[in-house]
């Protein structure tokens, strides 16, 4: 049998070490959007300060975020933050690599959505006497989360499948668990078409869920009367 003939046994026999290692891809995933969403949040309200030199520090953070490759951060948070007495294992590199990445793309995305309320909703607050975070909270956040959806899981679904990068600190995801999988067997068809429909199912699921999530959120969120 030659190595485009389609080995139904094998593909049987290596699917589970890949479902396991879909685990990992997902939890990465999982973990990095959360903190991607915190970090983007912090970063999109720290935009807004009052300070001046506030808002210029995020704002070259953020940018330079942006404007360097996800690898090369992800090599630096593992190779060289020892350097500095801060060791952390793949799983945690991997995920606070992704968080500030793409925490830097999702800060744009609050900060456009936080832009898109009405001037008159923060007036009324004011004019309510309500705090800054009460405002946000009540006010602002309701209206602005709606139209930041699309986005959102858009970015989240670009951290999926980005998660393969993660190999070159060796964490055993998806991809990195069909190489070797390949080099071992010396049969890669089975190991990567297996892992090329796990992100393509993973990513349909995922985009539907989000579909879904923004059909069910009211239009205009909470407004002031």
């Amino acid at each position: 049998m030659n190595g485009f003939d389609w080995d139904w046994q094998f593909t049987f026999e290596v699917m589970p070490t890949i479902l396991e290692a879909a685990k990992v891809t997902l939890l990465a995933t999982l973990l990095g959007s959360c903190l991607a969403i915190v970090v983007g949040l912090s970063f999109a309200l720290l935009r807004r300060s009052g300070f001046f030199l506030v808002r210029s520090i995020t704002y070259w953070i953020v940018e330079f975020v942006r404007s360097t490759p996800l690898l090369v951060q992800i090599f630096f948070l593992y190779y060289v933050m020892p350097e500095f007495g801060i060791s952390m294992s793949p799983l945690l590199t991997g995920v606070l690599a992704l968080g500030l990445h793409y925490g830097a793309y999702l800060s744009e995305v609050f900060r456009s959505g936080i832009d898109g309320v009405e001037k008159g909703q923060w007036e009324a607050s004011r004019a309510l006497n309500l705090s800054v975070f009460d405002t946000y909270k009540d006010i602002v956040l309701p209206q602005a989360l709606r139209p930041m959806i699309p986005a959102t899981g858009n970015y989240i679904i670009a951290m999926f499948k980005e998660t393969p990068q993660l190999s070159a600190i060796t964490l055993l995801e998806m991809l990195q668990v069909a190489k070797i999988i390949g080099s071992e067997n010396f049969r890669y068809l089975e190991p990567f078409t297996l892992v090329g429909v796990l992100y393509l199912l993973f990513s349909l699921i995922a985009a539907y869920g989000i579909h879904c999530v923004e059909r069910r959120f009211p239009k205009e969120g909470i407004t002031l009367k």
